[in-house]
């Protein structure tokens, strides 16, 4: 037998006539008649018309009728509608809980009976009385009937709580899907726990503990086609707002979900966090209904909503956008964040962020990206270590994003910030011998002989189209220094920003400069201890893109080159990406494809002599040679003139120098033609501003070959005969000489030849 009264479908002053005739006016009546029709009504028929307790004739109905089933709801909706002056058919305030009592007893006492009560769960003993409490239990009448109820039935009760989140999974399913039939649907199912599972298990440390065990893939099964993440954050977190119902909440906000997403014709394998739309008008509706009305402005700028900053990210970012990265995050943090602004440890766990959004086939990596970007641009989200919110309260963001837009209005304060990171930047120099960044004017640049880098400022960026800033800069300092002819032309190569990542540059700066203003006026803006924590944070965040950017940025080498002595200068664009330092990047570059020159072999030298040619009747002068190189843009570039010396200390001391290389001189006398000191084949020391002069081999070989005849001895018959006695002894002594050397010349060269075993 079974009996069901429902609080508010019984009327305490009205009489209900039943088909035979039994008029019942109490709620005792009513459940005598619904466990035996009129003959049980008879029993207690008195107490009925008296509106008295039945007492003990309960239990005796139970055992006659048993075995039964009792089941009460809105039992405080009918209790708060009775009174103390007793003149309604149902009884009065104190009779109905003597029923109450007498009832509870008799289900203990009876052999077969079950008595089920269902009371609010919105109103505890002793905490605050709020509207919230009015509306559940109805006013001070309703919480005075739901406090006596509890002491009644709590003397004999076994508490349960049937809306667990386990059993959640079977009633949203049988309340709102259609029974699964057939092999395929139940394989499909467990497909697609398998796959989670196996997402979890291999990316153990990115979601929480126990996510990718058996369990939790059963966990799945039992609540397909609903991810149980959304139960877990419904029953945890929303169930603790004093208006949302746990069976009823769940249920409206999950009805109005599946609807949305299948009207959207939604292919995801799960109704996750992440794919709730809260931009849809009736599910926005149920998640705001028991928070207060300045969460939707909220919601609408950076949650979810067709203007709203997650959907302006994705927008921006491809890679972001392909799968609505960031929107799924902001749904996930609001599901799991909103209900608990009050709570004194805030937000949801970025495990539990992801475990709201990854799905099969995607890299939990692109919603940490997601996270990060909307967290330095959100004005309603916190962040403290690795949990997140939303608040009504504005977050130091805002202020942050206020100010770097006013710094928009003065370019100079993010220049000179530019300028700082680019100095400290060319501490390495990667091997140049001198970086001149972002010079105002070409007179800014000195007139060297060694190859420097110039970093161009990023008022004269490169672009593709047309003749950009920097090839105009470029071209202005090669040609002149000041109002001054440059001499030294090859010797310059030119770093310029590319154009279309200034703005991405110029954003990271503001926002650093923003963030960093912050945290010098913490005090006068007040800020907390959290406020100054997340300004930290993000003003490393924001240091750490500016130093990422800048080497985005800074990309463009421009090389001016020669093809021949006759032919015009041309410009070379070499796009030069890496994490290496600027310079240290633009060196590696410039080595490997040659445009600058480490080491000058002797024979490319002579080669560069003959070919030019840079011979000057027959020899050129060292410092004439290096300023040929420094100046003219068809010579290889050097790093710096010692690379020439070496080169030119190598060639004069080559075996092969008559064949391959050429010899020195120290001095040349223009008036005669006459070369003294010359050298070949023999070691030399010089520097850049040497005296001496690089000389072709034919030439040094004439002078050679001279020197050695006269250093050689003339044989005696060379000399006149001598003569005899005194007379010739003075007269020899006044007209003969004595050779100019009479030593002989010594061995210089020496050879050897062994024989080695192959």
């Amino acid at each position: 037998k079974r009996v069901v009264l429902v609080g508010n479908k019984v009327s305490p002053g009205n009489p209900s006539k039943k088909p035979d005739g039994t008029v019942v006016r109490t709620l005792w009546g009513e459940l005598a008649y619904q466990l035996g029709g009129a003959n049980a009504y008879t029993r207690i028929a008195e107490d009925d018309e008296r509106a008295t307790n039945p007492g003990d004739r309960l239990r005796e109905l139970f055992n006659e009728y048993g075995p039964c089933l009792i089941l009460i709801d809105e039992w405080v909706a009918y209790a708060r509608q009775l009174h103390d002056k007793g003149d309604l058919p149902g009884g009065d305030f104190d009779t109905q809980f003597s029923f109450a009592q007498a009832l509870t007893e008799s289900a203990k006492l009876a052999k077969n009976c079950l008595l089920v009560v269902s009371l609010p769960a919105s109103d505890t003993a002793g905490s605050p009385h709020t509207q919230a409490d009015d509306v559940e239990v109805g006013g001070i009448r309703g919480r005075e009937a739901l406090d006596r109820l509890r002491n009644v039935v709590g003397r004999v009760e076994a508490n349960w709580r049937p809306a667990s989140a386990e059993e959640g999974f079977e009633i949203v399913r049988r309340r709102l899907f259609e029974p699964m039939s057939g092999t395929d649907s139940f394989n499909q199912r467990d497909l697609t726990a398998r796959s989670f599972t196996e997402l979890y298990s291999k990316s153990a440390a990115e979601f929480p503990p126990g996510c990718g065990q058996g369990e939790y893939e059963k966990r799945i099964q039992a609540a397909y086609p609903i991810h149980p993440e959304i139960f877990d954050r419904l029953y945890e977190d929303w169930s603790t707002q004093p208006k949302f119902q746990r069976t009823r909440g769940v249920l409206r906000l999950m009805a109005a979900v599946i609807h949305s997403l299948w009207e959207k014709d939604d292919r995801a394998p799960l109704i996750m966090p992440s794919t709730i739309p809260i931009d849809d008008s009736m599910i926005q509706f149920e998640l705001t209904r028991y928070l207060s009305d300045n969460w939707l402005p909220i919601i609408e700028s950076d949650v979810d909503g067709p203007q709203s900053l997650p959907k302006r990210i994705d927008g921006e970012v491809a890679n972001l956008g392909r799968i609505h990265a960031t929107r799924r995050v902001a749904r996930t943090i609001y599901l799991g964040s909103a209900p608990k602004t009050d709570a004194s440890q805030k937000g949801i766990e970025d495990r539990r962020i992801r475990l709201g959004c990854v799905m099969p086939g995607e890299t939990p990596a692109i919603f940490g990206d997601a996270l990060r970007r909307l967290a330095a641009a959100a004005t309603y989200l916190y962040q403290d270590g690795p949990r997140s919110w939303y608040a009504t309260q504005p977050t130091v963001t805002k202020l942050a994003e206020d100010r770097a837009e006013q710094l928009k209005r003065d370019p100079d304060k993010s220049a000179a910030e530019l300028e700082r990171r680019i100095k400290k930047e060319i501490q390495q120099t990667g091997g140049f011998r001198k970086i001149h960044a972002l010079p105002r004017t070409s007179a800014d640049i000195p007139d060297e002989q060694e190859t420097r880098l110039v970093i161009l400022p990023w008022e004269d960026p490169y672009s593709k189209e047309g003749e950009s800033a920097a090839l105009k800069a470029a071209r202005s300092i090669l040609e002149s220094r000041g109002s001054s002819p440059r001499l030294y032309r090859n010797t310059l190569v030119f770093l310029a920003a590319d154009k279309t990542r200034l703005q991405d540059l110029d954003e990271a700066i503001r926002k650093y400069l923003a963030w960093q203003s912050i945290l010098n006026e913490k005090e006068a803006l007040n800020l907390d201890a959290y406020q100054t924590g997340q300004a930290n944070t993000q003003l490393g965040h924001a240091d750490s893109a500016v130093a990422s950017r800048l080497p985005e940025t800074y990309v463009w080498l421009l090389l001016p080159e020669q093809k021949s002595p006759q032919s015009p200068v041309e410009w070379l664009y070499v796009r030069n990406t890496g994490s290496d330092p600027l310079t240290v990047r633009a060196m590696k570059k410039m080595r490997s494809d040659e445009s600058v020159v480490q080491t000058l072999a002797p024979t490319m030298l002579r080669k560069h002599l003959d070919d030019v040619p840079l011979w000057r009747n027959g020899h050129v002068a060292v410092r004439q040679l290096v300023e040929d190189f420094a100046r003219y843009n068809y010579l290889p570039r050097l790093l710096s003139p010692d690379i020439l010396v070496q080169s030119i200390q190598d060639g004069v001391s080559s075996i092969s120098w008559e064949q391959d290389t050429f010899a020195y001189a120290e001095m040349h006398d223009d008036g005669s033609g006459t070369y003294r000191g010359v050298k070949a084949g023999e070691i030399i020391r010089i520097d850049a501003l040497d005296t001496g002069y690089v000389l072709k081999p034919a030439i040094a070989r004439t002078i050679i070959d001279a020197r050695k005849a006269a250093e050689t001895p003339r044989p005696a018959a060379e000399y006149p005969p001598s003569k005899t006695s005194a007379e010739g002894a003075g007269e020899l002594q006044g007209t003969l000489k004595p050779p100019a050397s009479s030593r002989s010349v010594g061995v210089r060269r020496f050879y050897g030849t062994v024989e080695l075993d192959p």
